[in-house]
Order: structure tokens, then sequence, then C-alpha cells
């Protein structure tokens, strides 16, 4: 290895990069395809696209952005505390919900600290923690599943934050609000729950949890939410955490200045108030959940049943059956970076999209 490269502490050189889902212009370039043909349901996002209020307000911004973007993000601030009921000095704003994921290890994580969180969570969890030198503490799962029991037994006097996905990526998988809440009261209160929602917005309303409004009662609870998803603004990259305020002061004296470009608040803020875009992007998620599924059932194929925007199914060979969707065009995802080696995700589509999929499966799964 390289001089300059030995100078980077061990924790960082011994971290394995994200991978994400494979785009369609790579799919173009190794396979010759044509992209019109290639359906990609790899990357949980909004099979409708974006509000076309927030297309319009891209638009109306495109004239300002010579100039830096509002700093500290008044106008967006305003309108998730309209929406959710908080104050301007409980958010904490992210470049997705990743960077508040981030920025929270950042502000409390240090070498000698550790971070909990489940066998088959997000893998962006241990990625912030190692990268600030602190331990990855990875607790058992149970059925794929956040085991909260198991997580609690895995706190220590060095704990300083869990990390909880509701509902669960990449597995789909959810905790019932009272046994999160039961979870978050019997943490000590000097441990941080991180209760990442990034796929909230799918749920039902009778599934739903209060986790906003449980930020009154524990001071140690951070509320992470994401733009990317329901509301299709992956490409803007929009997240805010939501916390007590001396929590979200401390994190936000580690976040940059201006990590919210213009453009994305201006979007985000006419997305927020786009309830019309958001409930037929639920919608067609509740109809597609049914058409794939649905369809793996009657492949017999088993899956994990999901509350999320995607389905993770268990499949023979997932290795090979990846590479065969690509070659007929079809982009879903890996999860063998999860210790999953026998499973791939699929996001949900459109009907057509859904239907080209299981088509080219069935072909796959009968040759």
């Amino acid at each position: 290895m390289s001089i300059p490269c030995d100078l980077a502490p061990d924790y960082v050189r011994s971290i394995a990069p994200y991978q994400p889902g494979k785009p369609i212009s790579e799919l173009v370039r190794e396979l010759g395809l044509e992209e019109s043909d290639i359906v990609k349901l790899a990357s949980n996002e909004n099979p409708l696209g974006t509000s076309p209020h927030a297309i319009a307000a891209i638009h109306a911004g495109l004239k300002d952005i010579a100039r830096y973007p509002d700093g500290n993000g008044f106008a967006l601030k305003d309108a998730i505390s309209c929406k959710y009921g908080v104050r301007h000095d409980q958010i904490v704003l992210g470049n997705g919900s990743n960077d508040v994921l981030e920025l929270a290890a950042r502000a409390f994580l240090a070498p000698g600290a550790e971070a909990v969180m489940s066998r088959y969570a997000f893998a962006v969890y241990p990625l912030v923690t190692q990268a600030v030198g602190a331990t990855c503490v990875t607790a058992p799962a149970r059925d794929f599943a956040h085991d909260l029991t198991a997580m609690r037994r895995a706190v220590t006097e060095r704990t300083r934050l869990v990390f909880v996905a509701n509902p669960n990526n990449p597995t789909g998988t959810l905790l019932g609000k009272a046994e999160v809440r039961a979870f978050l009261q019997d943490l000590p209160n000097s441990v941080l729950l991180v209760l990442d929602e990034a796929y909230d917005e799918y749920l039902p309303d009778e599934l739903k949890a209060d986790s906003i409004g449980w930020l009154e009662e524990f001071p140690n609870l951070i509320v992470t939410r994401t733009l990317s998803k329901a509301y299709g603004l992956a490409g803007l990259r929009v997240g805010f955490a939501l916390a007590n305020p001396d929590v979200a002061g401390i994190i936000n004296r580690v976040r940059q200045p201006f990590n919210v470009n213009s453009l994305a608040q201006a979007a985000a803020v006419a997305a927020l108030g786009d309830e019309d875009f958001l409930q037929r992007s639920c919608e067609l998620n509740r109809t597609g959940m049914v058409q794939i599924t649905k369809g793996l059932e009657r492949l017999e194929i088993d899956f994990i049943p999901s509350f999320g925007n995607f389905v993770c199914m268990r499949i023979g060979n997932a290795a090979d059956i990846y590479r065969r969707l690509l070659q007929k065009g079809v982009i879903v995802r890996p999860v063998a970076n999860y210790d999953m080696l026998e499973h791939l995700r699929v996001s949900i589509g459109l009907e057509r999209e859904n239907r080209r999929f299981l088509q080219a499966l069935e072909e796959i799964v009968k040759e």
C-alpha cells in the first residue's frame, strides 16, 4: 500500500464500501441493451416519478442556482414543522437520510464507543459506525427481523447509539409500535435510539407508530425520514432527523453548511405539500405488492412478508438468477452483502414493470 494510504486509520481502510443498485446506464454499457428495454427494480425508487409540484418548484428555482442555498433551510424546516407538528429547533436537514445517520454517528460516537444494530439491518449503520472508529455490535435477528430483546441484551455501558429500521431494509419486516415503545422505555437515558423510518409512508395508518409524538417523552430518541422513497426525490437527496432540541443542536454542530442544495429544498417543500401524489404512490405500492407476491406464490418462491416498497425473495443460486435477470433487461438487487446469499430484493414498480419481472423470472426458473 502507498504511504499516503497508510496514513488513514485502520478502521477506515477496513471499510467495505456500500454497493448501490446497478444503474440502467451501467447495464447498457455492459450488455449493449437498449435503455428503453431495461426495467430497474433494484433501489426502492418511486415508479411514479416525482410530484409535478416538485418539478415545477425545481424549474422555478433554476434562476437562482448561482447563489448558495439557505444554510438553515428555513422554508423546508417550516414545511416539516407544519406537517409533523415539531419545532424548527428539533429538525436536522440532511443530504438524504443517509446523511443524518452519518451526522448522528459523528456527533455521538468515537473510538471506544459502541453502536448496536440488528444482523439484517440497513448496511449504512455499520458503515457510519466504523467510519468514526466506533465498534459495531450486531445482535442476532429473529426470522430476518429485529429481535429487540437480543438488542437490549447487547447494550453495555459503552453503547451510545442503537439503530432500528422500521420497516426494515432489506427484509421489509415491521416491529409493532407497542414493542418499539417498550424497547425505548427500557433503554438507559444515556443511549440514543435512532429510529429509521424511511418507509413509514407506505404503512397503513393503523400500523404507524406515533414516533414523532414520543419525542416529547423520550429525549434520547432520534427519528429519521427521507423524501427519496414515497416522495420520489431520490436523485435530489433530501432527508431529515427529528429529535429533542438539545440532541438536534449537537447533531447540527457537525452538519456541513449548505448540505441540502437549493433545488432539493424547493422540491422537498412542494413534495411535502402534495398529498395527492403521496396517496397515489402508496396506492400503487399496495397494488404492486399484491401483484409481485401473488406472482411469487404462483412460482412457489418463498419471500419475506414486506411492509416497504420491495420484497425480499429466497431463491436457490441467487447470484446466477440475478445475472440471468440482467441479461433479460431486469435489474433487481442482490443482498449477499447482508449475508443473505439465497435472497434477491425486488422493488415494487409499475404494473407493466412488475409483470416484466415476473415473466423473466418464470422463464428462468422453468428453463
